[in-house]
């Protein structure tokens, strides 16, 4: 297994050591979900995991805000281990857009307003800044007033990456950010993710299985099978040259 290497320049903001996750299956044996993950997502980067279904992915990614917790190993954030961190105030520099977005009753602007209402506070955006967010995340701005239920899927995961990024994380992790949207959509939206994650030194970890998209804007690949990294590096590195016989499978199996 290859594994990125560490500049002395770059800051590491999620650090992953040794980490095991444990589960239950149908019968309700204890089973092993994750096992030995090691990795680390950088300020300013993109990180994409990919692999076959059923073989960790969005597990992994809800370690990262502790909408579940490891049998064992550490998690950093920024050099502080999130394990005897407050979930919440962790949540507000770790943010999740699952790939089945959530809307709260009410319009998009209430929705975008909800993580401020759990503070009580207004929405801290001017009315030329929300019209910026809304262009970024490919939305209309007479969006707004919409009833945020009555959007589509690839609307609704618009949204929900807008009020993830209107609380300002650390650290963004999107699960198949993209599985709603039409190519043209979808590109347009990739290409928005790697100038946030510039622009705003926003550590980014996406699961997807667009693995164009993943070639397209990712830093760094993980590929997850079994529970377990077969390989990690540069997108460069894995996608042409693949070492384990997993990934060369994986690769070679037809996109759906």
């Amino acid at each position: 297994m290859r594994v990125m290497g560490a500049g002395d320049n770059n800051k590491f903001m999620i650090t992953l050591q040794n980490v095991v996750v444990a589960g239950r299956d149908q019968e309700g044996r204890e089973v092993t979900l994750l096992q030995g993950i090691s990795f680390t997502a950088r300020q300013g980067e993109i990180t994409a995991i990919i692999g076959p279904s059923g073989g960790g992915k969005s597990t992994l990614i809800r370690l990262i805000n502790r909408l579940a917790d490891p049998l064992s190993g550490t998690i950093r954030l920024g050099g502080e281990e999130i394990a005897v961190m407050d979930p919440l105030l962790l949540r507000r520099r770790v943010a999740l857009v699952p790939q089945k977005p959530f809307m709260f009753v009410g319009t998009v602007y209430a929705n975008l307003q909800r993580p401020f209402d759990y503070r009580h506070q207004a929405l801290p955006l001017s009315e030329k800044e929300i019209r910026t967010l809304l262009e970024l995340v490919r939305l209309p701005d007479d969006m707004l007033e919409r009833d945020a239920r009555s959007l589509s899927v690839g609307e609704q995961q618009r949204v929900a990456l807008a009020r993830a990024l209107v609380t300002h994380p650390e650290v963004l992790l999107l699960d198949e950010p993209t599985s709603a949207l039409d190519r043209p959509t979808a590109d347009r939206l990739a290409s928005t993710l790697h100038d946030i994650s510039r622009a705003q030194l926003l550590s980014v970890i996406m699961v997807t299985h667009d693995l164009r998209l993943a070639e397209k804007i990712a830093d760094h690949l993980i590929f997850l099978e079994n529970g377990k990294i077969c390989e990690q590096g540069t997108v460069a590195d894995l996608l042409k040259n693949p070492q384990s016989k997993e990934l060369r499978s994986f690769l070679a199996m037809p996109e759906d």
